[in-house]
């Protein structure tokens, strides 16, 4: 299957991330397989990796994202992503 790279781009509302964040990450932990890894970055925002049939289905996904219907997400784009060299490929 597939891998999907989304960024994401938040809001300066930092308190409510604050708030909603617990409820994003319980989200995000129920996602199972489809999720690869995540994380924020260091310029207010995101990066998720997923495993999907395509980007129509990992887009349907992130209208779920409590951060996207809690209104923190400002910008989000998803890419496909095929991972060829690095520590990491092997393993995906």
């Amino acid at each position: 299957m597939p891998y999907f790279v989304a960024t994401y781009a938040y809001t300066p509302d930092t308190a409510a991330r604050d708030e909603v964040r617990p409820v994003h990450r319980e989200w995000l932990a129920g996602l199972g397989e489809r999720l690869v890894l995540s994380g924020p970055t260091d310029a207010d925002g995101a990066v998720l990796v997923f495993e999907a049939p395509d980007a129509a289905a990992v887009e349907a996904l992130l209208d779920e994202d409590p951060f996207t219907t809690g209104g923190i997400v400002a910008e989000r784009r998803v890419v496909g992503w095929n991972p060829i060299l690095g520590r990491l490929a092997g393993s995906l």
